[in-house]
């Protein structure tokens, strides 16, 4: 029903509009009483077989929703009843901020693909901690990332201020230093500036939550050099970080099947769908043997079909997230998902999901 009706409906809207359309309706209905509650029995996939443990937390199922859908933590409960095992919302900034002009977002219908230049629009870690503070039932993990207007030279204060805010409610914080929409965001993927900003980040959460580790990661982009990707793991275990996030959108415009044209015509961005795919999984399975099994590694970046999740899962990756196929493939999509792998993994004789992780790598 999705994809032969509402889909078509939605768009005759531009795609930004068409995205805080669906997202108000959704919330709207999920508001209705006793509607939430049982929207979750029935779409929220969490037996024992795909239930993750990682993090310090007990995940209903390895699939999450990917940063940029809910940017400002206002419907993260509704869309945690659709299903998804766990939601990361944000990118949030230490300054509230309109984001670029519009438009901003495309999609590449052929490539089942988006592009966006968002830039972190949002109205700051201030604003969303109100809500965020808020008891939930979802495991909520919040990305934050760097104020347009803030110079790099006050990026780790800027950093620092929010990661201060949303550590004693967010169940995990991820440091973004990969967008391609904020300029010189990704120099910070460079060790000796990303260093210096996780240390700070760290300490950071330790005073916003003396009671309670909150779990660290960092998220990176696909286009980093072989080497690079080495660096930041090998970072990343120095530092005693939780894990990292891969991957962001690319710069690339390779294996795209839509019309040259219509790409010129988008502009900068980043890409996002299938056309990252196959990269996206080449960076997990680096991550995964550089690092073993001390990093929890959580893969994103053209996952579709259980059988794309599945293999993210054997590759090393302990939870997966979506956010191109959920805009495509409409609400059913992770239940779908979390329901496929609890079939992959019973046609593997694997007892449970979690113990396939990393098995191919």
């Amino acid at each position: 029903m999705y994809r032969a009706l509402i889909r078509p409906l939605l768009y005759l809207l531009p795609a930004e509009a068409a995205h805080h359309f669906t997202f108000a309706c959704l919330r709207w209905f999920a508001a209705i009483p006793g509607v939430g509650p049982w929207l979750r029995r029935c779409m929220l996939v969490g037996s024992e077989r795909v239930r993750v443990h990682a993090l310090g937390l007990e995940f209903p199922n390895p699939v999450g929703l990917a940063a940029g859908f809910d940017k400002d933590a206002v419907g993260y409960e509704a869309l945690g009843a659709l299903g998804f095992g766990f939601v990361e919302v944000g990118t949030l900034t230490g300054q509230a901020q309109p984001g670029n002009p519009r438009p901003r977002l495309f999609r590449l219908p052929r490539d089942r693909a988006l592009i966006n230049r968002m830039g972190f629009n949002n109205r700051g870690s201030a604003d969303a901690v109100k809500r965020l503070s808020r008891p939930h039932q979802t495991i909520v993990g919040v990305n934050i990332g760097k104020t347009k207007v803030v110079p790099e030279s006050d990026a780790i204060a800027d950093y620092v201020s929010s990661a201060r805010r949303v550590g004693a409610c967010a169940d995990y914080v991820v440091v973004n230093v990969s967008s391609p929409n904020t300029p010189g965001l990704r120099d910070l993927q460079a060790t000796k500036k990303l260093r210096p900003l996780l240390i700070a980040v760290r300490e950071a959460l330790r005073e916003a939550s003396p009671t309670r580790r909150v779990p660290l990661l960092v998220k990176i982009a696909p286009d980093l050099a072989d080497e690079d990707i080495d660096e930041v793991a090998d970072l990343a275990i120095e530092l005693g970080l939780d894990g990292v996030i891969a991957t962001n959108t690319t710069i690339g415009r390779d294996e795209l099947d839509s019309n040259p044209a219509r790409v010129e015509k988008c502009g900068a961005g980043g890409l996002s769908g299938p056309p990252i795919e196959r990269r996206s999984l080449a960076v997990l399975k680096r991550l995964r043997r550089r690092t073993g099994d001390r990093l929890v590694l959580i893969s994103v970046g053209g996952i579709e079909t259980a059988e794309q999740a599945w293999a993210r899962i054997r590759a090393g990756a302990t939870l997966v997230q979506v956010y191109t196929a959920f805009v495509y493939q409409g609400p059913l999509l992770p239940k779908r998902l979390a329901t496929g792998l609890v079939e992959l993994a019973s046609d593997a004789g694997v007892a449970r999901v979690q113990d396939a992780i990393g098995v191919e790598v």
